[in-house]
């Protein structure tokens, strides 16, 4: 039986996050991903190198784009022999790639591999509609010329409008923030919880651009140095005079643009390798990627749940694995696709009720320390290509976890995790 090998985080690379129709309204997911991996590539003198695997993916994907990390990567500075391949699981899609790399390396597979993500909502695939699509097969079936006339005098004008792509639930029909309109109002959390933790996203961004943080981790990209999203001026005031963006007319909505994520074009990428590439190659571990987690919730059936509250499950399976408690970590990572999102989760593993009734648990997990909660800024603040997530906040991860050990002397841990379309939840454990 092989050993298994323990799986180092040498470090990442990412383009500033732009919101939809700013800077990168022009620039494709090939284009954009290609600079992560050339980010990667100049950073580690891996130029001309082959290595195990490229996984990357998007969400927001066109037809022509059938493998987006394959055509990244033979763009890119890395040798073209290096394979790739996309996944793609919503919004941790680059974590799972991270996951699918890191399980390689562990067991021999591969000695290194690059995990990535990344999405344009700006530049967004449009498609024909459902009726004019099949008329246009029915006309490309057709034998005779009779059967082509006939199809193209089935052609109506109302058949020419395009099908614009949205991220809604097929089995319900609503968005991702309707849906989390209906946990916070089944969780109880307020407007202005909601608005202290969006503005907690924004200043802690700020202020890890301010000391340097994001220096080896940003590559510039089309003029951009930094997340454009994030704003320094931001306060409760302000926060708090945004007007409902998802229930606006029962009165009792309380997601806005200021506590969401916004639309946001991007990529990441992170680095990950076995001990002995790592050492081969003279560079140092940030950190280590320990193990991982997924869970899903029914959000449509009788029993349905909040449709992003998978990671609820699946972090006490993940602990349980590891013989942790909540409490255990220097830091928490959690996606915050919503502010409101994020804390429903921190809510259910404070309540008893359902620790024991949902998870099985014979007490609540209990809460953890807010202080150490997306230290260097979150979504709401950085931003949010949908793909990209994930290899922006393992990388950023495994940095803070290498500062920490150089100014306390301990190695330390942190707990990702994220949430994602379809009631999924992966979660993972990195320790440096």
């Amino acid at each position: 039986m092989k050993t298994v090998k323990k799986v180092a985080i040498l470090g990442g690379a990412r383009i500033p996050f732009a919101r939809q129709n700013t800077q990168y309204q022009d620039a494709g997911n090939v284009e954009m991903l290609t600079a992560v991996l050339d980010g990667v590539a100049d950073r580690f003198g891996l130029r001309g190198e082959v290595l195990g695997e490229v996984a990357g993916g998007a969400v927001l994907k066109h037809s022509r784009d059938a493998n987006i990390s394959r055509e990244a990567t033979m763009a890119s500075s890395l040798a073209p022999q290096t394979p790739a391949y996309d996944v793609q699981q919503a919004c941790a899609t680059s974590l799972e790639t991270a996951i699918a790399v890191a399980n390689k390396i562990a067991l021999g597979q591969i000695e290194s591999g690059i995990a990535g993500g990344v999405d344009s909502a700006s530049d967004a695939p449009l498609a024909f509609s459902e009726r004019l699509r099949k008329l246009i097969l029915r006309f490309n079936r057709a034998k005779t010329r009779k059967a082509r006339l006939q199809a193209l005098l089935e052609l109506r004008p109302a058949m020419l409008a395009p099908s614009v792509p949205n991220v809604n639930e097929r089995r319900t029909g609503l968005s991702m923030g309707e849906h989390c309109e209906l946990m916070v109002k089944d969780w109880k959390i307020t407007r202005e919880e909601q608005d202290v933790l969006a503005l907690a996203s924004h200043r802690n961004g700020v202020a890890a651009y301010e000391r340097g943080f994001y220096d080896d981790l940003v590559v510039p990209f089309r003029g951009l140095s930094r997340d454009n999203n994030l704003r320094a001026d931001s306060s409760l005031e302000k926060l708090g005079r945004l007007k409902p963006a998802f229930d606006r007319h029962s009165g009792l909505g309380t997601l806005t643009a200021g506590n969401s994520t916004p639309l946001t074009d991007g990529a990441a990428a992170t680095l990950l390798s076995s001990e002995a590439w790592a050492q081969a190659h003279g560079i140092e571990p940030l950190a280590y990627f320990i193990d991982a987690e997924s869970a899903a919730v029914d959000f449509y059936g009788p029993d349905a749940e909040g449709l992003l509250m998978a990671p609820a499950y699946a972090v006490p399976r993940l602990l349980a694995r590891n013989g942790l408690s909540l409490q255990d970590f220097d830091y928490y990572e959690i996606h915050e696709a919503f502010a409101g999102q994020v804390l429903c989760t921190l809510a259910a593993w404070e309540d008893e009720r359902f620790c024991r009734e949902k998870l099985g648990l014979d007490a609540a997990l209990g809460g953890i320390d807010r202080a150490k909660l997306n230290v260097n800024g979150g979504s709401v603040g950085l931003g949010h290509p949908f793909a990209a997530t994930g290899a922006r906040i393992l990388a950023a991860a495994a940095k803070q976890l290498a500062e920490h050990r150089a100014k306390t002397g301990k190695r330390g841990r942190t707990l990702i995790s994220m949430c994602a379309a379809g009631g999924l939840g992966v979660v993972a454990i990195v320790e440096g």
